[in-house]
């Protein structure tokens, strides 16, 4: 056969495999086809998500399943043997790797990232001439400078219980790049992932290789919350079996090798409390603190002494949202990240669900509010005489409008969109989050009456609450919908399914903001959870626009100066004596009580009705909505405002900067389908664009009116003047019967049908008899067949368009 004729499987099949494997790579064990790294991002526009379709690298090889060393590109021999060269290059990236190839089957282009200042780096090698696992493992060592004592370390691989289960690229590079970290003997080393990206499960894998290499013996696991240890207890550390134990009642047992522990049952303020102290400094030797950038981050937290304590212990802070302020510091403890994965990377690789924000102002946050000389409250305090503004809604005035606007909002949003979806109101208080329970309800009767846990308040001070809170974050179970929360939720819930995140809380730390944000980006195929709401009545979304919202943190504590606090938060303490801390939710350094180090009741709430300020409440205001406006997260992670119809006119002319070349590209274009699915993968979702103009118009009529202002015809249209031309004359009758129904169902459904392989096996064709028959009877041949339906395409697109 032809070499130039062979498709790209059949050059890896016959030219490339082969020499590889005769290099001495192991086909079981070293070698892996169609290596899939991202997921492939996704698009929203209106009600409507879809995926990005991505490619996969041919073939990776490995050193072990923990070590990729090399990527191989492989493209069809009528194609250049450097052609796959760039494309290699975007997945050894991604695989922290130094070694690629690219081949069309007469030899092969090698990139390699190691050799000598003033050697080549690319170099053209025949087949015969692969190099095998030693050589390339041998570089490989050299250019990471392993020393033999950090290969106990390197060489461990990571948990595999046999499912194909196995870390995601940006989850190896953490896991290798921290097993690096602790194998050079560093003992302090923080990794920043985002929310929903898999954070304990790395960590489950750095420990278990540590630990199997027999390195670290007995590793402690720190949490502040039990939700965060049971689920890890049950889930990714569950492989550990009964070798793993929670810590309770204040008794370190030296049985286990694995400990997992709330800061709270390891202390206390009393000497007594300080259950840490049981064992010697020395007794631990790794130490993995979730969520680093609360209790631990502070200097003079009293959780800080544990990590102190055993301070000869490697030490590992694990955060989505690295605490930066002038008087706390993750990096000043830790060190500069070993490596960050960020919510932008993780919503470009398809791992993170994409957002869409809907800002609703309300005139009274506008515009503010003050009370009539002398006004009481409804429970009879005068209220002070002054303007209150968006940031006292909720905290220490209520407005009864206020609450019900908002609410009425909520629900009108569930039940024009799905009013089964997830949602998560997060409110200024509990006393708020009782307030928009109640209000909820009233605006949801039908839903309520079929189920009356469908509003929850899901706070740290009600059982019954706290009570259904795996019930919310269970898929398969589908109540409660709405959940009203205060602090509880702000991090550490895996709520997978969660589609609405409300804020009707005042934040001003981006930490915080970052872990609201994260309720909502977790993806979950199963149950068609690709994209999320963001119904923003706080202006919270503002801090998307802040340059530190997805860029690396930076460390400014200034240990030598004073702190700094927020000037305007400053006044507001000094008048209202309200002296919680938006970045701290947890209970105990609120108040370091006994009981605050216990397994607490609130578990990070804290009810500012028991603070001294007053809190005014008021009714008979007329609240209104002022505007309301969608913005999409866009290709470059940026927030927009635009209709689809915008996105799309957009989005084409960036492909097609004429209607001539659109015209031209579609005519020429052997299947219109590969167009349709190019644009699509470009974000253009053509459901939304057919709700959003119409839907009996057809790709090619949607792209021609809504982005080159032209006249559009149906597809009913199309086919009618197409049977106005006496266009089937030149057919025999049967070919006649098949062109007409085809063309039929492209009036019906559009040009996909007759272009699909599978149209002559329905209705009505299935009754002509099988399809190959259909084409010999009609056609004479499967190529005749091919060029009529090219033909019917041309005579169905040639009109005034057509320029």
């Amino acid at each position: 056969m032809n070499k130039k004729q062979l498709t790209e499987t059949d050059i890896i099949s016959k030219y490339i495999m082969p020499h590889v494997e005769k290099a001495g790579w192991d086909s079981m064990t070293q070698i892996r086809q169609e290596v899939k790294l991202r997921d492939g991002k996704v698009i929203v526009r209106g009600q409507l998500g879809v995926r990005k379709t991505v490619k996969s690298a041919d073939i990776v090889l490995y050193h072990k399943p923990n070590m990729p060393l090399a990527v191989i590109e492989a493209k069809a021999n009528k194609h250049e043997i450097g052609k796959g060269i760039q494309q290699g290059l975007d997945y050894a990236r991604l695989l922290d790797i130094p070694f690629i190839f690219s081949s069309n089957g007469d030899g092969f282009i090698f990139h390699d990232k190691t050799v000598s200042e003033g050697q080549p780096i690319e170099n053209e090698i025949s087949l015969e001439e692969f190099p095998s696992p030693q050589q390339l493992w041998q570089k490989f060592t050299v250019w990471k400078g392993y020393t033999d004592a950090q290969m106990p370390y390197i060489t461990q691989d990571y948990y595999d219980d046999g499912s194909g289960k196995a870390p995601r690229y940006y989850q190896l590079q953490a896991i290798n790049k921290t097993v690096e970290a602790v194998s050079r003997g560093e003992n302090r080393n923080l990794l920043v992932m985002a929310t929903g990206t898999g954070k304990t499960y790395t960590a489950f894998q750095i420990i278990w290789r540590l630990w199997k290499a027999k390195q670290k013996k007995r590793i402690l696991f720190l949490a502040d919350r039990n939700i965060l240890i049971d689920q890890t207890r049950i889930n990714d550390f569950q492989p550990f079996g009964q070798a793993m134990t929670k810590i309770t009642g204040r008794t370190v047992d030296p049985a286990y090798e694995i400990h997992l522990a709330l800061y709270q049952a390891l202390t206390g303020p009393e000497e007594y409390q300080k259950a840490y102290k049981q064992v010697d400094p020395d007794f631990f030797d790794l130490i993995i603190i979730d969520e680093c950038h609360r209790g631990s981050a502070s200097e003079d937290s009293a959780w800080r002494e544990i990590l102190e304590y055993f301070s000869s212990a490697t030490q590992i802070g694990l955060t989505a949202t690295p605490k930066e302020t002038e008087d706390v510091s993750n990096i000043d403890y830790f060190g500069e990240p070993v490596y960050t994965y960020s919510l932008k990377e993780g919503i470009e690789d398809g791992f993170l669900a994409p957002y869409k924000v809907v800002r609703v102002d309300l005139d009274i946050d506008l515009q503010g509010w003050r009370p009539e000389k002398g006004q009481i409250d409804k429970n009879g305090e005068l209220i002070k005489d002054r303007i209150y503004n968006q940031k006292d809604f909720d905290r220490t005035l209520v407005i009864d409008e206020r609450t019900d606007l908002v609410a009425k909002t909520i629900s009108a949003y569930l039940q024009r969109t799905d009013p089964m979806a997830k949602t998560i109101v997060f409110c200024n208080d509990i006393d708020h989050a009782e307030r928009m329970r109640r209000a909820l309800i009233n605006h949801n009767p039908e839903q309520v009456k079929i189920n009356d846990k469908y509003v929850m308040k899901i706070t740290g001070d009600d059982e019954l609450g706290k009570a259904q809170l795996d019930n919310f974050i269970n898929p398969k179970k589908a109540y409660p919908v709405i959940a009203t929360t205060s602090e509880l939720m702000t991090t550490g819930v895996d709520a997978k399914t969660c589609k609405l995140v409300v804020l009707d809380q005042n934040i001003q730390s981006m930490t915080k903001f970052k872990q609201i944000i994260g309720r909502g980006t977790r993806i979950d195929d199963r149950y068609n959870k690709l994209w999320f709401t963001i119904l923003d009545f706080k202006k919270a979304t503002e801090l998307f626009a802040d340059e530190k919202f997805d860029g690396p943190p930076e460390q400014i504590m200034n240990s030598s100066s004073d702190a700094i606090t927020d000037l305007e938060d400053s006044a507001f303490d000094d008048e209202f004596g309200d002296t919680i801390n938006d970045d701290e939710p947890a209970a105990g350094e609120v108040s370091e009580t006994p009981a605050s180090y216990g397994d607490t009741a609130a578990d990070g709430e804290w009810d500012k009705e028991e603070s001294d300020y007053i809190k005014y409440r008021v009714a008979g205001v007329n609240v209104t909505k002022v505007a309301e406006r969608v913005q999409y997260y866009d290709t470059d992670g940026k927030l927009v405002t635009e209709s689809f119809k915008d996105y799309t006119r957009n989005t084409v002319l960036k492909q097609f900067e004429s209607l001539d070349d659109f015209v031209k590209s579609w005519n020429e274009a052997e299947r219109k389908q590969i167009i349709i699915d190019e644009l699509a993968n470009h974000g253009v979702i053509w459901q939304a664009l057919e709700q959003d103009v119409s839907k009996d118009m057809g790709p090619f009529d949607l792209i021609c009116h809504v982005v080159y202002d032209q006249p559009p015809l149906t597809r009913r249209e199309r086919a009618d003047n197409v049977k106005k031309r006496n266009y089937f004359t030149k057919y025999n009758e049967a070919a006649q019967i098949v062109l007409n129904t085809l063309l039929d169902k492209y009036a019906d459904i559009g040009v996909s049908e007759i272009e699909s392989k599978d149209v002559l096996k329905v209705a009505p064709f299935d009754k002509m008899g099988r399809p190959l028959e259909i084409v010999k009877n009609a056609f004479g041949s499967p190529k005749a067949y091919k060029q009529a339906i090219s033909e019917l395409e041309q005579a169905l697109y040639d009109d005034q368009h057509s320029a």
